[in-house]
């Protein structure tokens, strides 16, 4: 698969079929090797002579002047390497080049290298460079994956790029005490399609013995009693010391009002990149954030690196629950858990990833005898009358374990225990994850509620994982509601299946069913990535009861689960209008007035043949194809005809929708030479004529509904100072709103 937003063609990224995207430029001759992650193909880059060898793209790609780029690639070979933007003017001059850190190593396995930096003044157009210094001639050295565009950042991250990867400078940065700064080129290999992680991490180095720290010196504003989640990876040193990252929080003036430390427990040895993550609700005086990260106890000289750095909203391990991050899924520790009874001991899981179903840690709960204990978390709001549920996923990690009982237990207002729901028993035979829930309604006077779990051990020195505890009020696994003047029915879907393939289809009152689109096309067999999801259906029939049948199942598996939803109609009351929907960008959909049903024809290919001697000719056809006719329709307004400039300005494949009865079913269109006319002799009249001149269609099966997923406001804050700066990025709001550049 392609990288998103890469200037390069998929050739020049991937090498694939061929090395015609790149050109020699020193001391090399290319060929096309193979054993590449994107892609089989990679490019071999081998030194005519020792010393220094240089790649580029054969193309230049546009760029703009202040305007920060990123360039990455995956690459091996026996020496050190580095990859550059060279910056051409319009003439085809070099005019810079911004290089990346030589790596600190050389290896045989994909590793990846990367820069990034803003275009200087004069620069029209950009290159991409790869290179090496080799001992000898004939040396080869290996490369793939190649991006070159905008920085891809992580959606939702406050702080902004150079601070989350250190890839233009270390300015993002500065030290608390006993440490230095500066950027290194580690050789770390990452996944091929994680494109998050670069090949510049910061490298903190602790100056003399004892205590170092540094801090993040952007302060992004955060929202008090909003969870938010820190969270980086982190390279200890190869001699032991403590790693840690701590969440912080300030006040409007710059005090430090709260702060949460998270400490990395790595494995032995340990050599890697590991993710260490830090959650904490702000404080009710909280104005901004910032992260810091450090040594205790470290050695003079000792490095600890960072990567990938991110601070935002906490997620919910499941919709709705009540469950702060850090008490569902133990990655700084056992948060409000305590044990009521019994002889369990618990704590976090050590080491890093030795078990985990979110995250690197879960809760070890250890019984030194065959009994029950009773695990409590703390207390969390809930409301009376209605239905809870609580659950957890738990494995028996050592020992063995004869049931767990999971159950709610009530508190009012006042803290007064009001006693536990029945609860749900689990036998926990072999080493499996187990899903582990139970319902029950708050009872009345209920005002907060704390999930129990009562572990029993059948042996000695047995030992609990358990992780993802959450607690949410259950609402319908599925809900319509229409939006008529809006023109689309809202699908809600909960407590989906994280990993399982999804169907949607629309589902008439006949029987008959069609696959709803979603951001990717139409949702068929898709890996559900949410526990909850909302579809905005803007193709559904108007005044016609539609319900909608999902389909969830496993990965390779034949048979699915089912759900059905109630039925719900999207209603349009004048039958003179009609509406014109783009499939891809519903933002655009319009309703405007017909003046006319349009005269349809149908054409053929045919070709006639005189037979001599024969009165009849002989015709041969081929098949008579969709309906072709002119739709005269008004806009009745000035925002009315921008609307339809707009709708019609991509040249996209329409869906045209009219009331039912009037002799026509809904049908994709394509939309040929649109004249627009006036309707009076007054300059200021603003109502117009149009003729849509139109071509029956398949439905489009790809096209996704327009959207990077998840990109909010604050991303947009993050990036931009002032609404100013957006002005030669976007060209218009929509751009903005789908974060495509201009």
């Amino acid at each position: 698969m392609a990288i998103p937003g890469n200037l390069l063609s998929p050739t020049t990224e991937s090498i694939d079929p061929n090395t015609s995207g790149w050109t020699s430029k020193l001391n090399c001759t290319l060929s096309k090797g193979t054993g590449g992650q994107n892609g089989d193909g990679c490019l071999v880059v081998r030194s005519v002579a020792a010393g220094e060898m240089q790649a580029r793209t054969v193309t230049s790609y546009p760029v703009t002047p202040g305007t920060v780029y990123y360039t990455f690639s995956d690459a091996a070979g026996v020496s050190s390497e580095r990859i550059g933007i060279r910056w051409l003017n319009r003439a085809g001059a070099e005019v810079g080049i911004t290089w990346s850190a030589l790596t600190t190593g050389s290896s045989s396995g994909w590793h990846r290298v990367s820069v990034a930096g803003a275009a200087p003044w004069g620069a029209t157009n950009a290159q991409v460079l790869l290179g090496s210094t080799e001992a000898g001639a004939n040396v080869n050295h290996f490369w793939e994956n190649v991006y070159l565009g905008l920085p891809i950042r992580i959606l939702g991250n406050l702080l902004p790029f150079n601070t989350e990867s250190s890839e233009v400078d270390a300015s993002g940065w500065t030290p608390i005490v006993n440490a230095t700064i500066s950027r290194q080129v580690p050789v770390m290999s990452w996944a091929v399609d994680n494109y998050y992680a670069g090949g510049h991490t910061l490298a903190m180095t602790a100056v003399a013995a004892g205590n170092a720290s540094i801090l993040a010196v952007e302060r992004p504003s955060v929202t008090p009693g909003v969870e938010y989640l820190a969270y980086a990876y982190l390279q200890p040193p190869t001699i032991a010391s403590t790693v840690w990252i701590e969440l912080r929080f300030y006040d409007s003036n710059g005090n430090q009002v709260g702060a949460q430390r998270s400490t990395l427990a790595p494995p032995t040895p340990a050599t890697g990149m590991y993710r260490q993550r830090a959650s904490m609700v702000a404080p009710a005086n909280a104005a901004a954030c910032s992260v810091a990260a450090g040594l205790d106890s470290a050695s003079a000289g000792q490095v600890m690196r960072l990567e990938t750095v991110v601070v935002a909203v906490a997620p919910k391990l499941q919709a709705g629950s009540v469950l702060p991050y850090a008490d569902s899924s133990f990655e700084q520790g056992i948060a409000g858990w305590t044990v009521t009874s019994g002889v369990a001991t618990i704590a976090r899981t050590t080491p890093w990833g030795l078990s985990a179903f979110d995250g690197a840690y879960s809760l070890a709960v250890s019984s030194s005898t065959a009994t029950a204990s009773t695990l409590r978390s703390a207390k969390f709001p809930v409301s009376e009358g209605t239905n809870w549920r609580a659950q957890v996923l738990a494995h028996p990690a050592a020992g063995t374990w004869a049931t767990a009982l999971i159950r709610i237990r009530w508190y009012n207002a006042a803290n007064t225990d009001l006693g536990a729901s029945t609860g749900t028993g689990y036998a926990l035979p072999g080493t499996s994850w187990y899903v582990i829930p139970s319902d029950a309604v708050a009872p009345a006077g209920a005002t907060q509620g704390a999930i129990e779990l009562v572990a029993t051990a059948s042996a000695t020195s047995s030992v609990l994982h358990v992780d993802q505890a959450v607690l949410w009020e259950v609402l319908p696994l599925t809900a319509v509601e229409e939006f008529s003047d809006e023109g689309y029915i809202k699908l809600t879907l909960r407590e989906l299946i994280l990993d399982y393939e999804l169907s949607v289809y629309r589902e008439l009152q006949d029987g008959s069913r069609t696959l709803v689109r979603g951001p990717y096309g139409l949702i068929d067999d898709q890996v559900i990535a949410s526990d909850l999801m909302i579809i905005e259906d803007h193709e559904a029939p108007l005044n016609t009861p539609v319900r909608y049948y999902i389909e969830q199942r496993a990965p390779g598996s034949l048979t699915a689960s089912t759900r059905t939803t109630d039925y719900a109609t999207v209603t349009l009351t004048d039958i003179n209008q009609i509406w014109l929907k783009d499939p891809g960008n519903p933002q655009r959909n319009l309703k405007v007035t017909v003046q006319r049903p349009p005269d349809w024809n149908r054409p053929i290919e045919q070709a006639s043949f005189v037979v001599r001697g024969r009165r009849n000719k002989i015709t041969h056809s081929g098949k008579r194809q969709g309906l072709e006719g002119d739709l005269p329709i008004w806009t009745l307004s000035d925002q009315q005809r921008t609307s339809l400039h707009l709708l019609l300005d991509d040249g996209n494949t329409l869906l045209w929708q009219a009331v039912p009865g009037m002799g026509v079913d809904d049908m994709y269109v394509a939309v040929g030479q649109v004249p627009e006319a006036r309707t009076g002799g007054l300059a200021q009249e603003q109502m117009r004529a149009w003729t849509l001149p139109l071509t029956e269609q398949d439905m489009p099966v790809t096209v996704g509904v327009g959207g990077p997923a998840g990109r909010t406001c604050q991303d947009v804050v993050t990036e931009f100072a002032t609404c100013a700066s957006l002005l030669p990025v976007y060209a218009t709001s929509e751009d903005l709103l789908l974060d495509r550049r201009r």
